[in-house]
């Protein structure tokens, strides 16, 4: 196996730069995964990996590696330089990125999806990827994005569950006519709604449609909603996180369906 120790390897420079920058990822069509569990997640939702990178001095002298194209060991300096994140155990790959659009995916009889318009901070996507995840929903539309869904920060805050979950980028135009060809209502999370999230029937087919935390979802998705709701606020601040409003959401329509698997099936 060859063996990388110099911080000046092209190798190197460019794994970095595909980490850093998402014009590399969207010319290359790659993206880079760090750790043992988020490595497994990919292969098991069908991403390949093109390179593997181990630290043996972090992952061990003998323990088996993932399946890869390729496979590198470098130095630990070396996979410092790459690392994204503290106290990895010294797996890294490259991985090519999935089709994601809308056309690939698969809904159950009573889906629920999520749909999310122009969210930006890679931590708010990765928190509602988890929790979509834990759920069980069937599909998560990332609409107008604002933030590359393959940013490392996504893949790390979701802790693999880029990977676990139907994810599908689109303009929200797309995203309409696909929730609406699959028959099912759309309900908007709004400041100024005026029923309340756990008021709404979330038993049949729907899409909840979440909105960026500063502006909010904008008129194309409020003109088309079925309905809007609402989380009451009691305190001073008149808002939630939005992967916080998600969550709460999408508990709500999951206690409404008796916590029935929908598009995922729970592992524990």
């Amino acid at each position: 196996m060859e063996t990388i120790a110099s911080l000046q390897n092209p190798r190197v420079k460019g794994i970095a730069a595909l980490a850093d920058k998402a014009r590399e990822r969207r010319e290359s069509g790659l993206f880079v995964l760090e750790g043992a569990r988020e490595l497994g997640l990919a292969l098991q939702g069908g991403y390949r990996l093109q390179t593997l990178l181990v630290c043996r001095e972090l992952w061990g002298a003998h323990r088996p590696l993932p399946v890869a194209a390729q496979h590198l060991e470098v130095s630990p300096a070396v996979f410092e330089k790459l690392a994204y994140r503290a106290g990895s155990d010294g797996l890294l790959a490259v991985a090519e990125q999935k089709d994601l659009r809308t056309e690939r995916l698969h809904l159950s009889g009573n889906p629920f999806v999520l749909v999310l318009e122009a969210v930006e901070k890679p931590g708010n996507l990765g928190a509602i990827l988890r929790t979509a995840d834990a759920a069980g929903v069937d599909a998560v539309l990332v609409c107008d994005p604002q933030c590359d869904v393959y940013n490392p920060n996504v893949v790390r805050s979701s802790v693999g569950c880029l990977f676990t979950n139907q994810v599908a980028c689109c303009t929200s135009g797309e995203a309409l006519a696909f929730v609406r060809g699959q028959g099912l209502r759309v309900l908007a999370a709004e400041l100024q709604a005026s029923r309340w999230y756990h008021e709404a029937d979330m038993r049949s087919p729907c899409a909840v449609v979440v909105g960026a935390e500063a502006d909010g979802l904008t008129d194309f998705w409020l003109a088309n909603a079925d309905a809007r709701i609402k989380i009451p606020m009691r305190g001073a601040i008149d808002s939630l996180n939005v992967s916080v409003s998600t969550a709460v959401i999408t508990f709500e329509a999951m206690r409404q369906r008796g916590f029935s698997s929908g598009g995922q099936t729970a592992v524990g």
